[in-house]
């Protein structure tokens, strides 16, 4: 037998996890109250897993949920223990791993997009590169003087990936960006 493998006497013994880590998007429906997105990133803090992403908004006002999207890394038997672990929290009305849904629907991923606002300073050339990218990429411009701009851009994460990449040596100095919106496509709700 294997020594890695070899029990170490302990009554729960699990083989190593050989599957590679995926990245999912897991949409969670809370109660909005107090101290409950606190609870939901404790569960991830105090179990060592990472969050990619992570948005929150209230989503339907009239019955005070929330609906909070993450986007996280771990094998199979790590995202499910996640989303088990997430259930069992009392605010949390329903966990739904969206990139799983997507899978079963025949889709590759589930409906995501993103905001970002991107800074770039420039004069000449390179202010007049970056307008030509930024229109390129369907970017918005949502401030501007003489010496920089402001843009606004939306889509995958990796579209805003490129866009920021792009402009690094055209000025950028600075992103901010919302995190990851998502949803399932078909005529079914959460």
């Amino acid at each position: 037998m294997n020594a890695q493998l070899q029990p170490t006497g302990s009554a729960y013994f699990i083989a190593k996890d050989t599957a590679l880590p995926e990245s999912h998007t897991l949409s969670v429906l809370v109660d909005n109250e107090p101290g409950v997105l606190a609870r939901v990133i404790g569960l991830f803090s105090g179990r060592a897993y990472n969050i990619d992403s992570l948005t929150v908004s209230e989503t339907e006002h009239e019955q005070h949920l929330s609906r909070i999207t993450i986007q996280t890394r771990g094998t199979p038997h790590v995202l499910e223990q996640i989303k088990h672990q997430l259930e069992r929290i009392v605010p949390v009305h329903r966990v739904v791993d969206l990139t799983v849904v997507a899978r079963e629907r025949g889709h590759e991923r589930p409906l995501e997009r993103e905001l970002a606002l991107v800074k770039v300073a420039g004069k000449g050339e390179e202010r007049v590169e970056a307008l030509r990218l930024a229109e390129a990429f369907h970017a918005k411009v949502s401030d501007a003087t003489t010496e920089h701009f402001i843009f606004e851009i939306t889509g995958k994460s990796t579209k805003i990936d490129q866009f920021i990449a792009i402009m690094k040596p055209l000025g950028l100095i600075e992103i901010c960006r919302t995190g990851i919106a998502a949803m399932n496509r078909g005529p079914e709700g959460m």
